[in-house]
């Protein structure tokens, strides 16, 4: 049976899950994700390559780094995620400039030990302090471990357009516009922001749009007000594009942080 379950404190939200048959569609997000198998294979596509973390792998995902996910056979699979914005990680780093990870899957004690420390004290509601705490020490691991390099920035037409998106996120994507501000045509267009972000413009939008209703919903608890606010049909059309990048609907996901 599918389990997801999440939980938040100082600012990171952390999941156990548990999966065998469902399976995430393409999606990215805007915080680091960080993770440890604990039983089964993950098996995912990240940028364009197909990627196992078997049981104690350590699996890093950077902003906005489009990937799928699913349970690599029909054993199932266990695994713990931290999802970190990236100003508190890069704050509790101490570095100005974002980082990226330059390999997908580790296999380092240290840190997977650092990631299931701080799972299972967000998991488990444990106090706010312990759990800062324990984010510096995974840092710590991080950069003892030296799995960052530096980041290398949006293409700038790619960047205006990502701006574009956001700023636009309750109405229906409009790409004439975009592409007439870009100079480009539809199909160029296309082309280029799936060539330097792995995902289709489409794809992009709805996964923002999820995004946004998430913030809202842990900050207000109005679940309703999100749909109306980023411009979904109903709640079933949010519950739709919700589960599929996080596996639960809205109204799950808000009952387990409560």
């Amino acid at each position: 049976m599918d389990r997801f379950i999440y939980k938040k404190s100082a600012g990171i939200t952390a999941l156990s899950a548990s999966i065998t048959d469902f399976a995430y569609k393409k999606h990215c997000h805007q915080e680091y994700a960080i993770g440890v198998t604990l039983r089964g294979i993950q098996h995912y596509n990240l940028d364009g390559n197909l990627q196992l973390s078997y049981q104690n792998g350590v699996m890093l995902f950077n902003p906005e780094q489009a990937h799928d996910g699913m349970a690599h056979d029909a054993a199932g699979l266990d695994y713990v995620m931290l999802y970190i914005e990236p100003q508190l990680l890069l704050e509790v780093m101490e570095k100005k400039d974002i980082i990226r990870f330059s390999t997908p899957v580790v296999y380092d004690d240290g840190l997977e030990q650092s990631i299931l420390n701080l799972s299972h004290a967000i998991l488990n509601e444990k106090d706010e302090a312990l759990c800062s705490e324990l984010l510096i020490s995974l840092t710590d691991s991080l950069i003892e471990t030296d799995f960052s390099i530096e980041y290398k920035k949006d293409n700038v037409l790619i960047g205006k357009a990502k701006d574009m998106i956001h700023a636009n996120l309750e109405k229906v994507l409009k790409l004439d516009e975009i592409c007439n501000e870009l100079n480009l045509s539809k199909f160029q267009f296309i082309r280029l922001f799936k060539a330097n972000t792995g995902i289709s413009p489409y794809q992009y939008f709805l996964n923002c749009k999820v995004e946004r209703a998430k913030q809202l919903i842990e900050k207000s608890g109005d679940i309703y007000s999100a749909v109306s606010e980023c411009g979904f049909v109903d709640l079933t059309h949010l519950n739709k594009h919700f589960k599929s990048v996080y596996g639960t609907t809205a109204f799950e996901y808000i009952s387990h942080l409560n």
